[in-house]
């Protein structure tokens, strides 16, 4: 345990607002959450902002194609993200827009700053322009041959194969995905950020932040290779207008991860003070990035070099997750293995995928599988066969022979004097993101108890004997374990938790209440906490994802 407490800001990447929330976002918001009500649950200050990502060409077209401006789009997709990641019981402390008022102000006020550096240049550029729908084409409506690789059917700003970034007029017969015409080359003033000026600040970040291995093997591929980075768009483009450069708009990937930024002080109000003590460049407080390992570069690259040029602090750390994989392959809507957040949460509870996520993550960026015959047999197996059945095969004995009321408990007793080592790995664990090792320790602690329940047989106790003082102690014991599980896995199952803590009669229960002694305690009449996954609500959501 700490003995100091820390002061976090923690953020998770901003989902898109042209359409909705799908389990794979879900993963990055569940790691995220659990490892912020980890921080709360051992005292420390953890505040966790997010916002949607409301700007640029697809919202744009999308809102046309609609008929509707892009500002009606952005609030309906707004409303969904938000009840979809309640739904999935995604505590942020905020979430807000990219299109909003702190989020301009904080665009303009890191451009000028970085402009009276010298950091903002600006040069005439070919860019590639749809001659059917008159407009200037932006990377992602734009394929073609990457000129790295040569991986075909690539968009205009990176490879998904080789991760080589590039300008659209590089890629190899390019193609306009919203005509399929031949793009003209135009030429065109655009605004960049001088990033390629920046190779030792950028050398100095990674050495002095926390990311993953893997993630700084790839930052230092493209350290040598840095590129002015182009921070404007041309008209027409649904943003922020760049001050004193008339239809010319900020980029999405300029104040997108600035709204992190906006969500924080929106989350503040008028305390700039708070706000100040974690965003100046002196701070003590931390920041942590939790993000796909697509959007690597944009945070651990260009961000921090943008911070550190506009007078702000650069993050503590950036921790990147892979992709996720159902049944081995991505998800698909033909075979109904796209699965929308709204969909799953109309058939299952979830905890259910919080708790299965979590024996699969761990620190590192690998892409993650859900298998769906795994996920029915772990998540019954771990939670209803090992942790809820501690709860409902002891309390029964509790209530029905010794009027809910707990034995007297030996803390030395062997089963907690376990807990309290597990405790430390968990501890370290859930630090360092390694839900799949805390999720381990905390599964072989509950076959411990239920091992430690068998092998005494308190019900041929209670047979010979209705006062039994060893069936007594039996289900005390094992209860007290319950509420240390229960406490291990608050950070994963928080319903789960608050209705355990009813149950046997306690509130608030944190990390420090590990070894709270409940001997003599009052526990309430138990009611199932969690019910088993049938296949058929598995097949019900297959079915309801199909195209």
């Amino acid at each position: 345990m700490p003995k100091d407490k820390r002061e976090i800001l923690v953020t998770s990447a901003l989902p898109y607002a042209n359409g909705e929330l799908h389990l794979g976002h879900m993963l990055e918001q569940i790691q995220t959450d659990i490892w912020v009500r980890y921080q709360k649950l051992i005292g420390n200050e953890c505040t966790y902002v997010c916002a949607d990502d409301a700007h640029g060409t697809p919202i744009m077209l999308r809102a046309e194609e609609l008929g509707i401006d892009p500002e009606s789009l952005i609030s309906d997709v707004y409303d969904n993200h938000l009840r979809d990641s309640k739904g999935f019981l995604i505590d942020h402390d905020n979430y807000h827009s990219t299109h909003s008022d702190e989020n301009k102000y904080f665009s303009e006020l890191i451009f000028e700053r970085c402009k009276e550096k010298g950091y903002i240049l600006e040069k005439e550029i070919d860019q590639l322009f749809d001659i059917e729908k008159q407009i200037f084409l932006s990377d992602r409506y734009v394929k073609g041959i990457c000129p790295s690789c040569r991986a075909k059917d690539q968009y205009g700003d990176n490879c998904e194969v080789c991760g080589k970034t590039y300008l659209a007029t590089d890629l190899i017969d390019p193609i306009s995905t919203l005509s399929d015409t031949i793009p003209e080359v135009k030429k065109s003033l655009h605004l960049f950020f001088a990033l390629s000026q920046l190779n030792n600040e950028a050398k100095s970040w990674f050495k002095s932040s926390k990311v993953q291995k893997q993630a700084l093997n790839k930052l230092n591929e493209w350290i040598d290779d840095l590129r002015d980075w182009d921070i404007s768009r041309d008209a027409p483009y649904f943003g922020f207008e760049i001050p004193n450069y008339p239809n010319k708009y900020f980029y999405v990937w300029l104040d997108a991860p600035i709204g992190y930024l906006a969500s924080h002080k929106n989350f503040l109000s008028e305390d700039t003070e708070e706000f100040s003590k974690y965003w100046n460049e002196d701070t003590t407080t931390e920041l942590y990035h939790f993000i796909g390992k697509d959007i690597i570069y944009f945070h651990a690259l260009f961000f921090p070099a943008l911070l550190l040029k506009a007078n702000f602090r650069q993050p503590t750390g950036v921790f990147a997750h892979g992709f996720l994989t159902i049944d081995g392959e991505k998800m698909s809507k033909s075979k109904g293995t796209f699965i929308l957040a709204d969909t799953y949460l109309k058939h299952l509870d979830p905890q259910f995928i919080r708790y299965y996520f979590s024996t699969k993550l761990t620190e590192g960026i690998e892409d993650i599988d859900l298998n769906l015959e795994d996920f029915i047999q772990k998540t019954n197996s771990d939670l209803v066969g090992k942790y809820i059945n501690l709860a409902s095969r002891s309390s029964n004995f509790i209530t029905k022979y010794f009027n809910g009321r707990l034995s007297e408990i030996d803390e030395n007793h062997e089963l907690l004097q376990l807990s309290r080592k597990a405790s430390e790995k968990i501890f370290i664990h859930y630090e360092n993101r390694e839900f799949s090792k805390a999720t381990k320790e905390i599964m072989l602690l509950a076959d411990k108890t239920n091992q430690y329940f068998d092998n005494n047989k308190p019900w041929e106790e209670i047979k010979k004997d209705n006062n039994s003082l060893l069936a007594h102690e039996v289900c005390s014991v094992t209860l007290l374990m319950f509420k240390n599980i229960s406490i291990f896995l608050s950070p994963i199952l928080p319903n789960i938790f608050k209705e355990s803590q009813g149950f046997l009669n306690l509130k608030n229960l944190s990390w420090a209440d590990l070894d709270l002694d409940l001997s003599g305690h009052t526990i309430n009449e138990y009611s199932p906490l969690i019910t088993r996954i049938e296949k058929e609500s598995i097949s019900r959501i297959i079915e309801d994802s199909k195209e």
